[in-house]
């Protein structure tokens, strides 16, 4: 890259099942003036911005357009991204690359959703086949549950594995988010007890449609410096978005597309041993299975070792490693800031501005997104400009 980037603002509104008191513009606007608030900046020091949504979700044409009155983007380069669930994500690397190309010094990230206002299954169903997936409207559930069962056989994974997943990102939502959709504590019986929506995944293993927006801010070293002490440096990031239906093959029990897109980010940042190196994580696990599986794509531990790693309790908050301090995607989900709200959960944890959600001394954080057909993208942050 040409040039150093970081974090220096980040803003987001609570999220909730449906909100009423709010469109989507306003949504934006509450996202976009807390995250300059924390900047201390105000619009006049945005050079552009970066903006997407799941666009057929609420059937919005001209997202860039339509969000002006909202984010305050009037008379400013504005590029609109949508890249399926990974869209979130995919907004902060565009807004990364804008700086670090050098053509902007601060640029306003942003990303949205109303769940509330859409089918999201039927939806999310266009991007399978039309001659042999896509009349099952099966949604990300199915996919999801074939790829657990897969694991299971293959490894010994079992139900309550995935339930402790389930456990410890609801309970840090509930214990430390209050900008949190879901904020319920639960019990590993309660989730499975709880009704099965496609084996072995059931209702409490899977994440909710919610609304809400996200905007983060991303500078120029020479701008971070200024706003900042303590900036969110970006060391990496990672992208693999390599299927087109389904039915191409989503490697079942395993996710290739993120250890590749991990391999990008760590080799960016000097990530050599993440599981010593990273000090706190922010993943997007749309469902808890996927917080067992997908472990070992991530380099946190050997083949087939996500239900020692869940067991063990290294990735709870009072753990070595703290996965979703926020309560992730299982808590929050309004699907195009869903990836966002990972990079902005990990900036502020480098940050040390986290609040109840921080993990103490928290050096080092990945984010990652994903959606599309099982496509992947991975984010490093950092408080400092290397990775000791």
């Amino acid at each position: 890259m040409k040039r150093r980037v970081a974090i220096v603002g980040v803003g987001q509104t609570h999220h909730r099942s449906r909100i009423v008191d709010c469109k989507g513009q306003e949504l934006i606007n509450i996202a976009v003036r807390r995250a300059l608030q924390s900047a201390e900046l105000t619009m006049t020091d945005i050079d552009a911005i970066v903006i997407g949504n799941m666009d057929h979700f609420e059937s919005i044409n001209y997202v860039d357009m339509w969000s002006v009155d909202g984010s305050g983007g009037y008379m400013k380069p504005i590029l609109k991204v949508t890249t399926g669930g990974t869209t979130g994500s995919a907004i902060g690397h565009a807004g990364f690359y804008h700086v670090a190309s050098g053509l902007f010094e601060t640029v306003l990230a942003i990303g949205l959703e109303q769940n509330s206002e859409s089918d999201t299954t039927a939806a999310i169903s266009t991007c399978f086949d039309p001659i042999t997936e896509r009349a099952f409207a099966g949604g990300a559930i199915g996919p999801l549950a074939a790829q657990y069962t897969a694991y299971m056989s293959k490894y010994g994974a079992t139900e309550e594995d995935a339930a402790l997943v389930s456990v410890r990102d609801h309970n840090n939502a509930a214990l430390y988010n209050p900008y949190a959709h879901l904020r319920q504590t639960l019990t590993v019986e309660e989730v499975l007890k709880s009704q099965y929506i496609s084996y072995p995944m059931k209702l409490l293993d899977m994440c909710p449609r919610s609304d809400g927006a996200c905007a983060i801010i991303f500078a120029s070293e020479r701008k971070a410096r200024e706003l900042s002490d303590k900036p969110a440096w970006v060391l990496g990031v990672g992208d693999s978005h390599i299927l087109v239906h389904l039915a191409d093959g989503i490697g079942l029990a395993s996710l290739p597309s993120l250890e590749r897109a991990a391999q990008e980010a760590y080799k960016m940042a000097g990530i050599t041993d993440p599981f010593n190196q990273i000090d706190v994580a922010e993943l997007y696990i749309p469902a808890s299975t996927a917080g067992v599986t997908w472990m070992e794509a991530l380099g946190l531990c050997e083949e087939g070792g996500g239900p020692r790693l869940i067991r063990s309790g290294v990735t709870n908050m009072d753990g070595k490693l703290p996965v979703n301090p926020s309560g992730g995607v299982l808590a929050t989900n309004p699907i195009g800031a869903t990836g966002l709200l990972r990079i902005g959960e990990a900036a502020l944890q480098v940050i040390g501005k986290a609040e109840k959600k921080q993990v103490p001394g928290a050096k080092v954080a990945v984010a990652t997104g994903f959606g599309g057909c099982f496509w992947s993208d991975v984010t490093v942050l950092s408080s400092l400009t290397h990775v000791d």
